[in-house]
Protein backbone atom coordinates (compact mmCIF):
# COMPACT_ATOMS: atom_id res chain seq x y z
CA UNK A 1 0.00 0.00 0.00
CA UNK A 2 1.41 3.50 -1.53
CA UNK A 3 2.10 6.03 1.62
CA UNK A 4 -0.24 9.14 1.76
CA UNK A 5 1.62 12.33 1.48
CA UNK A 6 -0.20 13.86 4.22
CA UNK A 7 1.72 17.49 3.82
CA UNK A 8 -0.52 18.36 0.83
CA UNK A 9 -3.29 17.86 2.96
CA UNK A 10 -1.88 19.97 5.64
CA UNK A 11 -1.55 22.53 2.89
CA UNK A 12 -4.95 21.91 1.78
CA UNK A 13 -6.62 22.48 4.99
CA UNK A 14 -4.84 25.79 5.43
CA UNK A 15 -6.20 26.93 2.24
CA UNK A 16 -9.91 25.83 3.04
CA UNK A 17 -9.69 28.29 5.81
CA UNK A 18 -7.78 31.38 3.42
CA UNK A 19 -5.97 31.73 0.41
CA UNK A 20 -2.00 32.12 1.76
CA UNK A 21 1.28 31.78 0.58
CA UNK A 22 3.71 28.95 1.51
CA UNK A 23 5.54 30.96 4.23
CA UNK A 24 2.30 31.88 5.33
CA UNK A 25 1.13 28.49 5.99
CA UNK A 26 4.41 27.59 7.44
CA UNK A 27 4.09 29.62 9.72
CA UNK A 28 0.28 28.70 10.43
CA UNK A 29 1.70 25.10 10.90
CA UNK A 30 3.69 26.41 13.56
CA UNK A 31 1.35 28.55 15.34
CA UNK A 32 -1.05 25.58 15.28
CA UNK A 33 -0.06 22.27 14.70
CA UNK A 34 3.40 22.88 15.72
CA UNK A 35 3.22 20.56 19.29
CA UNK A 36 1.98 17.60 17.14
CA UNK A 37 2.68 18.10 13.65
CA UNK A 38 5.41 19.67 11.71
CA UNK A 39 6.27 20.54 7.57
CA UNK A 40 9.44 22.38 6.88
CA UNK A 41 9.74 24.94 3.25
CA UNK A 42 11.17 21.75 2.14
CA UNK A 43 8.12 19.77 2.06
CA UNK A 44 5.30 22.43 1.56
CA UNK A 45 6.80 24.03 -1.61
CA UNK A 46 7.54 21.02 -3.81
CA UNK A 47 3.67 20.30 -2.68
CA UNK A 48 2.29 23.24 -3.49
CA UNK A 49 3.77 23.08 -7.07
CA UNK A 50 2.26 19.51 -7.76
CA UNK A 51 -1.28 20.69 -6.03
CA UNK A 52 -1.23 23.20 -8.40
CA UNK A 53 -0.10 20.56 -11.56
CA UNK A 54 -3.04 18.62 -10.46
CA UNK A 55 -5.55 21.51 -10.10
CA UNK A 56 -5.94 21.28 -6.56
CA UNK A 57 -4.99 24.87 -5.87
CA UNK A 58 -4.34 28.61 -7.71
CA UNK A 59 -1.28 30.36 -7.60
CA UNK A 60 -2.06 34.18 -8.00
CA UNK A 61 1.04 36.96 -8.29
CA UNK A 62 0.52 39.62 -5.40
CA UNK A 63 2.74 42.29 -5.08
CA UNK A 64 6.42 42.42 -4.62
CA UNK A 65 7.59 42.65 -0.96
CA UNK A 66 11.35 42.74 -0.01
CA UNK A 67 12.89 39.69 -2.26
CA UNK A 68 10.40 38.78 -4.43
CA UNK A 69 6.93 38.93 -6.01
CA UNK A 70 4.80 37.01 -3.56
CA UNK A 71 2.63 33.68 -4.54
CA UNK A 72 -0.71 33.06 -2.87
CA UNK A 73 -2.49 30.02 -3.16
CA UNK A 74 -6.42 29.41 -3.42
CA UNK A 75 -8.16 25.99 -2.83
CA UNK A 76 -9.93 24.76 -5.80
CA UNK A 77 -12.96 23.16 -5.83
CA UNK A 78 -11.40 19.86 -6.66
CA UNK A 79 -9.00 19.94 -4.08
CA UNK A 80 -11.68 21.06 -1.39
CA UNK A 81 -13.10 17.59 -2.17
CA UNK A 82 -10.00 16.12 -2.37
CA UNK A 83 -8.99 17.27 1.59
CA UNK A 84 -12.74 16.75 2.75
CA UNK A 85 -12.47 13.04 0.88
CA UNK A 86 -8.80 12.37 3.28
CA UNK A 87 -10.28 14.55 6.56
CA UNK A 88 -12.92 11.43 6.21
CA UNK A 89 -10.35 8.56 6.23
CA UNK A 90 -9.10 6.97 8.56
CA UNK A 91 -6.00 8.08 10.26
CA UNK A 92 -2.95 6.28 9.59
CA UNK A 93 -1.39 4.10 12.41
CA UNK A 94 0.97 6.52 14.60
CA UNK A 95 4.33 4.79 14.63
CA UNK A 96 6.16 6.09 17.89
CA UNK A 97 9.62 6.51 17.83
CA UNK A 98 10.96 7.68 21.48
CA UNK A 99 14.40 7.34 21.85
CA UNK A 100 14.50 7.57 25.94
CA UNK A 101 12.39 3.93 25.38
CA UNK A 102 15.17 2.55 22.81
CA UNK A 103 18.41 3.77 25.37
CA UNK A 104 16.02 2.45 28.49
CA UNK A 105 15.54 -0.87 26.58
CA UNK A 106 19.52 -1.06 26.10
CA UNK A 107 19.91 0.21 29.53
CA UNK A 108 21.89 -2.80 31.13
CA UNK A 109 24.83 -2.20 29.32
CA UNK A 110 25.30 1.13 30.66
CA UNK A 111 23.43 0.39 34.00
CA UNK A 112 20.68 1.84 36.32
CA UNK A 113 22.58 5.19 37.23
CA UNK A 114 22.81 6.00 33.15
CA UNK A 115 19.46 4.84 32.62
CA UNK A 116 17.88 7.29 35.41
CA UNK A 117 19.75 10.46 34.02
CA UNK A 118 17.88 9.28 30.19
CA UNK A 119 14.38 8.85 32.67
CA UNK A 120 15.07 12.35 34.66
CA UNK A 121 15.70 13.91 31.31
CA UNK A 122 12.43 12.65 29.96
CA UNK A 123 10.87 13.57 32.98
CA UNK A 124 11.88 17.11 33.25
CA UNK A 125 11.08 17.52 29.24
CA UNK A 126 7.15 16.13 29.84
CA UNK A 127 6.28 18.01 32.89
CA UNK A 128 7.84 21.17 30.79
CA UNK A 129 5.30 19.99 27.71
CA UNK A 130 2.66 19.99 29.98
CA UNK A 131 3.03 23.70 31.56
CA UNK A 132 3.49 24.46 28.02
CA UNK A 133 0.18 22.87 26.74
CA UNK A 134 -1.77 24.47 30.38
CA UNK A 135 -0.63 27.18 28.93
CA UNK A 136 -1.70 27.29 25.09
CA UNK A 137 -5.05 26.20 26.07
CA UNK A 138 -5.93 28.90 29.02
CA UNK A 139 -4.27 31.06 25.79
CA UNK A 140 -7.11 29.66 23.40
CA UNK A 141 -9.93 30.03 26.02
CA UNK A 142 -9.01 33.91 26.65
CA UNK A 143 -8.35 34.46 23.27
CA UNK A 144 -10.70 32.70 21.31
CA UNK A 145 -13.24 31.60 23.21
CA UNK A 146 -15.82 32.50 20.41
CA UNK A 147 -14.06 30.62 17.81
CA UNK A 148 -16.22 27.88 16.30
CA UNK A 149 -13.32 25.52 15.68
CA UNK A 150 -12.30 26.43 19.65
CA UNK A 151 -13.81 22.48 21.17
CA UNK A 152 -11.70 21.08 18.08
CA UNK A 153 -8.27 23.01 19.12
CA UNK A 154 -9.03 22.59 22.68
CA UNK A 155 -9.12 18.26 22.02
CA UNK A 156 -5.84 18.63 20.31
CA UNK A 157 -4.43 20.58 23.31
CA UNK A 158 -6.26 18.53 26.02
CA UNK A 159 -4.85 15.08 24.18
CA UNK A 160 -0.95 16.86 24.66
CA UNK A 161 -1.52 17.22 28.40
CA UNK A 162 -3.14 13.61 28.82
CA UNK A 163 0.03 12.47 27.23
CA UNK A 164 2.47 14.53 28.58
CA UNK A 165 1.39 13.70 32.17
CA UNK A 166 1.03 9.80 31.68
CA UNK A 167 4.73 10.34 30.46
CA UNK A 168 5.46 12.04 33.68
CA UNK A 169 3.82 9.56 36.13
CA UNK A 170 5.32 6.56 33.85
CA UNK A 171 8.74 8.92 34.75
CA UNK A 172 8.43 9.16 38.09
CA UNK A 173 7.51 5.72 38.40
CA UNK A 174 10.47 4.46 36.65
CA UNK A 175 13.09 6.45 38.20
CA UNK A 176 11.80 4.58 41.62
CA UNK A 177 12.55 1.20 39.74
CA UNK A 178 15.63 2.53 38.83
CA UNK A 179 16.80 3.83 41.90
CA UNK A 180 15.86 0.05 43.76
CA UNK A 181 18.29 -1.17 40.55
CA UNK A 182 21.14 0.88 41.53
CA UNK A 183 20.87 0.18 45.54
CA UNK A 184 20.99 -3.65 44.55
CA UNK A 185 17.31 -3.90 45.17
CA UNK A 186 14.43 -5.67 43.61
CA UNK A 187 12.84 -3.78 39.61
CA UNK A 188 9.49 -5.00 41.13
Amino acid sequence: MARTNHTRFVILGFLAHKPSSGYDIRKAIAASLGNFWNESFGQIYPALRDLEAEGWVRRTEGEADRRARRQTYTLTGTGHAAFMAWLREPAAPHIYRVETLVKLFFAPLAGPGEAREHVRRFLAEHRALVAKYRAIGARLDRELPDQPGLPYWKLTVECGIAVGQAYVDWCERADAVLAGLAQGGSHA
